[in-house]
Protein backbone atom coordinates (compact mmCIF):
# COMPACT_ATOMS: atom_id res chain seq x y z
CA UNK A 1 0.00 0.00 0.00
CA UNK A 2 1.19 3.50 -0.93
CA UNK A 3 0.87 6.19 1.29
CA UNK A 4 -2.37 7.86 -0.23
CA UNK A 5 -5.05 5.26 -0.87
CA UNK A 6 -5.81 4.68 -4.39
CA UNK A 7 -9.19 5.97 -5.53
CA UNK A 8 -10.93 6.58 -8.97
CA UNK A 9 -9.95 8.52 -11.38
CA UNK A 10 -11.40 12.46 -10.64
CA UNK A 11 -11.48 11.56 -7.55
CA UNK A 12 -9.67 14.19 -4.84
CA UNK A 13 -9.84 12.14 -2.10
CA UNK A 14 -7.22 12.87 0.36
CA UNK A 15 -6.24 9.10 0.99
CA UNK A 16 -4.03 8.13 3.52
CA UNK A 17 -1.65 10.94 3.54
CA UNK A 18 1.59 10.80 5.73
CA UNK A 19 3.16 13.90 7.28
CA UNK A 20 5.88 14.63 8.94
CA UNK A 21 5.74 15.60 12.63
CA UNK A 22 9.49 16.38 12.58
CA UNK A 23 9.69 19.35 10.36
CA UNK A 24 8.88 22.52 11.49
CA UNK A 25 8.94 25.63 9.33
CA UNK A 26 12.40 27.12 10.23
CA UNK A 27 11.95 30.06 8.46
CA UNK A 28 8.81 31.71 10.51
CA UNK A 29 8.86 33.43 13.12
CA UNK A 30 6.76 35.84 14.91
CA UNK A 31 5.30 36.70 18.06
CA UNK A 32 3.15 34.45 19.74
CA UNK A 33 -0.02 35.72 18.77
CA UNK A 34 1.06 34.98 15.14
CA UNK A 35 -0.75 31.15 15.47
CA UNK A 36 -4.68 32.40 16.04
CA UNK A 37 -4.08 35.23 13.68
CA UNK A 38 -3.43 32.81 11.21
CA UNK A 39 -6.54 30.61 12.23
CA UNK A 40 -8.48 33.76 12.39
CA UNK A 41 -7.46 34.18 8.43
CA UNK A 42 -8.27 31.23 7.65
CA UNK A 43 -11.51 31.42 8.46
CA UNK A 44 -11.91 34.10 5.98
CA UNK A 45 -11.07 32.09 3.04
CA UNK A 46 -14.44 30.13 3.19
CA UNK A 47 -16.03 32.47 0.70
CA UNK A 48 -12.84 32.10 -1.79
CA UNK A 49 -12.05 35.94 -0.87
CA UNK A 50 -7.84 37.15 -0.63
CA UNK A 51 -9.21 40.75 0.81
CA UNK A 52 -8.33 39.89 4.92
CA UNK A 53 -4.45 39.13 4.12
CA UNK A 54 -3.77 43.16 4.02
CA UNK A 55 -4.49 43.01 7.61
CA UNK A 56 -1.83 39.96 8.49
CA UNK A 57 0.37 41.72 6.21
CA UNK A 58 0.37 44.85 8.12
CA UNK A 59 0.93 43.45 11.48
CA UNK A 60 3.45 40.48 10.53
CA UNK A 61 6.73 40.37 9.11
CA UNK A 62 7.60 36.93 8.05
CA UNK A 63 11.25 35.25 7.58
CA UNK A 64 9.84 33.40 4.95
CA UNK A 65 9.79 35.45 1.50
CA UNK A 66 9.77 33.01 -1.33
CA UNK A 67 8.56 29.54 -2.11
CA UNK A 68 9.52 27.65 -4.98
CA UNK A 69 6.67 26.21 -7.09
CA UNK A 70 7.69 22.97 -9.10
CA UNK A 71 5.84 24.22 -12.62
CA UNK A 72 7.50 26.42 -15.16
CA UNK A 73 3.67 26.93 -16.74
CA UNK A 74 3.26 30.72 -16.85
CA UNK A 75 -0.62 30.02 -16.15
CA UNK A 76 -0.47 28.64 -12.75
CA UNK A 77 2.57 31.03 -11.63
CA UNK A 78 0.57 34.11 -12.11
CA UNK A 79 -2.48 32.29 -10.19
CA UNK A 80 0.16 31.69 -7.44
CA UNK A 81 1.72 35.12 -7.28
CA UNK A 82 -1.40 36.89 -7.64
CA UNK A 83 -2.90 35.05 -4.28
CA UNK A 84 0.46 35.33 -2.42
CA UNK A 85 1.07 38.89 -3.14
CA UNK A 86 -1.28 40.23 -0.73
CA UNK A 87 0.93 38.07 2.32
CA UNK A 88 4.23 39.33 0.80
CA UNK A 89 5.52 36.22 -0.48
CA UNK A 90 6.92 35.57 -3.78
CA UNK A 91 6.36 32.45 -5.88
CA UNK A 92 9.09 31.38 -8.09
CA UNK A 93 9.92 28.80 -10.24
CA UNK A 94 12.23 26.04 -8.32
CA UNK A 95 15.60 26.95 -9.68
CA UNK A 96 16.98 24.67 -12.86
CA UNK A 97 13.70 22.40 -13.26
CA UNK A 98 13.52 23.39 -16.71
CA UNK A 99 16.75 20.60 -16.43
CA UNK A 100 15.57 18.32 -13.59
CA UNK A 101 13.82 14.84 -15.31
CA UNK A 102 10.18 15.45 -14.73
CA UNK A 103 8.38 12.84 -11.96
CA UNK A 104 5.48 10.50 -13.42
CA UNK A 105 2.23 11.33 -12.72
CA UNK A 106 0.37 8.43 -12.73
CA UNK A 107 -1.64 8.44 -9.71
CA UNK A 108 -5.11 8.78 -9.30
CA UNK A 109 -5.94 11.32 -7.22
CA UNK A 110 -5.08 15.13 -7.42
CA UNK A 111 -3.32 14.52 -4.22
CA UNK A 112 -1.31 11.91 -5.58
CA UNK A 113 0.16 13.96 -8.13
CA UNK A 114 0.67 16.82 -6.15
CA UNK A 115 2.84 15.10 -3.50
CA UNK A 116 5.03 12.84 -6.06
CA UNK A 117 5.86 16.29 -7.19
CA UNK A 118 6.38 18.05 -4.51
CA UNK A 119 8.28 15.31 -2.59
CA UNK A 120 10.18 14.89 -5.23
CA UNK A 121 11.59 18.59 -6.56
CA UNK A 122 11.82 19.34 -2.86
CA UNK A 123 14.86 17.40 -2.63
CA UNK A 124 16.41 19.50 -5.28
CA UNK A 125 16.14 22.40 -2.78
CA UNK A 126 17.50 20.72 0.90
CA UNK A 127 15.78 23.18 3.17
CA UNK A 128 13.19 25.29 1.22
CA UNK A 129 9.64 24.58 0.84
CA UNK A 130 8.60 23.71 -2.45
CA UNK A 131 5.20 23.43 -3.74
CA UNK A 132 3.16 21.46 -6.50
CA UNK A 133 -0.32 20.66 -7.70
CA UNK A 134 -2.33 18.93 -9.66
CA UNK A 135 -5.55 20.05 -10.91
CA UNK A 136 -8.53 19.88 -13.11
CA UNK A 137 -12.42 19.19 -14.23
CA UNK A 138 -14.21 17.21 -12.10
CA UNK A 139 -18.10 16.78 -13.92
CA UNK A 140 -20.37 14.88 -11.50
CA UNK A 141 -22.51 13.60 -14.59
CA UNK A 142 -19.12 11.44 -15.09
CA UNK A 143 -18.35 10.61 -11.89
CA UNK A 144 -15.71 12.99 -11.27
CA UNK A 145 -14.12 13.01 -14.79
CA UNK A 146 -12.40 14.37 -16.28
CA UNK A 147 -10.59 14.61 -13.21
CA UNK A 148 -6.49 13.94 -13.36
CA UNK A 149 -6.64 13.03 -17.33
CA UNK A 150 -8.03 16.77 -17.37
CA UNK A 151 -5.70 17.39 -19.63
CA UNK A 152 -5.54 13.82 -21.79
CA UNK A 153 -9.07 13.02 -21.14
CA UNK A 154 -8.90 13.19 -25.63
CA UNK A 155 -5.92 11.79 -25.96
CA UNK A 156 -7.20 8.80 -23.86
CA UNK A 157 -9.96 7.62 -26.28
CA UNK A 158 -8.12 8.07 -28.92
CA UNK A 159 -8.60 11.75 -30.44
CA UNK A 160 -5.44 13.51 -30.82
CA UNK A 161 -4.01 15.40 -33.86
CA UNK A 162 -2.15 14.28 -36.63
CA UNK A 163 1.96 15.01 -35.93
CA UNK A 164 1.85 17.88 -38.75
CA UNK A 165 -1.50 19.76 -37.56
CA UNK A 166 -1.65 22.05 -35.18
CA UNK A 167 -2.21 21.96 -31.36
CA UNK A 168 -6.22 21.00 -31.05
CA UNK A 169 -6.04 19.55 -27.69
CA UNK A 170 -8.62 21.56 -25.91
CA UNK A 171 -11.02 21.23 -28.94
CA UNK A 172 -11.15 17.56 -28.70
CA UNK A 173 -11.43 17.45 -24.94
CA UNK A 174 -14.46 19.97 -24.77
CA UNK A 175 -16.03 17.89 -27.87
CA UNK A 176 -15.47 14.26 -25.62
CA UNK A 177 -16.78 16.40 -22.78
CA UNK A 178 -20.20 17.46 -24.65
CA UNK A 179 -20.56 13.74 -26.07
CA UNK A 180 -20.22 12.18 -22.49
CA UNK A 181 -23.14 14.70 -21.51
CA UNK A 182 -25.31 14.78 -24.48
CA UNK A 183 -29.04 14.32 -23.03
CA UNK A 184 -28.32 15.19 -19.56
CA UNK A 185 -30.52 18.30 -18.25
CA UNK A 186 -28.78 21.34 -16.96
CA UNK A 187 -29.38 20.79 -13.39
CA UNK A 188 -27.65 17.71 -13.30
CA UNK A 189 -24.14 18.90 -15.08
CA UNK A 190 -22.63 20.34 -12.34
CA UNK A 191 -18.96 20.42 -12.40
CA UNK A 192 -15.95 22.32 -10.68
CA UNK A 193 -12.30 23.20 -11.34
CA UNK A 194 -10.27 21.74 -8.12
CA UNK A 195 -6.60 21.94 -7.22
CA UNK A 196 -5.07 19.80 -4.66
CA UNK A 197 -1.31 21.83 -3.75
CA UNK A 198 1.10 20.34 -1.75
CA UNK A 199 4.13 21.92 0.47
CA UNK A 200 7.07 19.52 1.00
CA UNK A 201 10.79 19.82 2.41
CA UNK A 202 13.08 17.45 1.65
CA UNK A 203 11.36 14.84 0.64
CA UNK A 204 8.92 15.23 2.99
CA UNK A 205 5.40 16.63 2.96
CA UNK A 206 4.50 19.09 5.56
CA UNK A 207 0.60 20.25 4.26
CA UNK A 208 -1.65 20.07 2.15
CA UNK A 209 -4.56 22.53 0.91
CA UNK A 210 -7.76 22.27 -1.62
CA UNK A 211 -9.16 24.53 -3.65
CA UNK A 212 -12.23 25.11 -5.96
CA UNK A 213 -14.52 27.10 -7.85
CA UNK A 214 -18.23 25.75 -8.64
CA UNK A 215 -20.00 25.73 -12.18
CA UNK A 216 -21.95 23.59 -14.41
CA UNK A 217 -21.15 22.99 -18.08
CA UNK A 218 -22.81 24.14 -21.34
CA UNK A 219 -23.85 22.49 -24.04
CA UNK A 220 -21.80 24.07 -26.42
CA UNK A 221 -18.87 26.38 -25.89
CA UNK A 222 -19.16 30.42 -25.18
CA UNK A 223 -16.59 32.64 -25.00
CA UNK A 224 -12.93 33.46 -26.73
CA UNK A 225 -10.66 33.57 -23.63
CA UNK A 226 -8.74 31.22 -21.33
CA UNK A 227 -7.86 27.75 -22.37
CA UNK A 228 -8.64 23.94 -21.85
CA UNK A 229 -12.72 23.63 -20.72
CA UNK A 230 -13.25 27.19 -19.94
CA UNK A 231 -15.76 27.59 -22.81
CA UNK A 232 -17.81 25.08 -21.43
CA UNK A 233 -17.59 25.87 -17.77
CA UNK A 234 -20.48 28.20 -16.54
CA UNK A 235 -20.53 30.27 -13.99
CA UNK A 236 -24.31 31.27 -12.70
CA UNK A 237 -22.85 33.69 -10.09
CA UNK A 238 -21.79 35.53 -13.17
CA UNK A 239 -24.13 34.31 -16.08
CA UNK A 240 -20.72 33.91 -17.68
CA UNK A 241 -18.35 31.48 -19.41
CA UNK A 242 -15.10 31.30 -17.75
CA UNK A 243 -13.82 31.75 -21.36
CA UNK A 244 -16.10 35.37 -21.11
CA UNK A 245 -14.78 36.76 -17.65
CA UNK A 246 -11.57 39.20 -17.72
CA UNK A 247 -8.61 38.32 -16.44
CA UNK A 248 -8.92 40.04 -12.95
CA UNK A 249 -11.88 38.13 -12.16
CA UNK A 250 -10.66 35.07 -13.31
CA UNK A 251 -7.65 35.74 -10.95
CA UNK A 252 -9.91 36.51 -8.33
CA UNK A 253 -12.29 32.78 -8.97
CA UNK A 254 -8.74 31.04 -9.40
CA UNK A 255 -9.19 27.17 -7.62
CA UNK A 256 -5.19 27.02 -7.91
CA UNK A 257 -5.08 30.68 -6.36
CA UNK A 258 -7.83 29.57 -3.87
CA UNK A 259 -5.86 26.25 -2.64
CA UNK A 260 -2.90 28.63 -2.60
CA UNK A 261 -4.76 30.97 -0.08
CA UNK A 262 -5.62 28.66 2.04
CA UNK A 263 -2.12 26.82 2.11
CA UNK A 264 -0.47 30.09 3.78
CA UNK A 265 -2.49 29.82 6.66
CA UNK A 266 -1.97 26.17 7.07
CA UNK A 267 1.58 26.67 7.02
CA UNK A 268 1.32 29.26 9.45
CA UNK A 269 -0.17 27.27 11.97
CA UNK A 270 2.76 24.51 11.89
CA UNK A 271 5.20 27.20 12.77
CA UNK A 272 7.08 27.66 15.81
CA UNK A 273 5.56 30.60 17.90
CA UNK A 274 8.18 33.44 19.34
CA UNK A 275 8.49 33.23 23.56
Amino acid sequence: MSRFDRKTPGSSGRGALETSATSPIEKFSGPSTLRNHAKSCQSHLADGSLSHFPALRARYTFNMSCLYAATTSAGKLRDFRTAAQTCAVDIVPLPGIEAIPAPAEDGDTFLANAAVKAVYYSRFAPGELVIADDSGLEVDALGGAPGVRSARYAADAGLKDSPDANDNTDVWNNMLVLEKLAGIPPSLRTARYHCTLVAARDGHVVQVADGAVEGTILDAPRGTGGFGYDPLFYLPELDRTMAEIDLETKLRLSHRGRALATLLPLLLKVAPASP
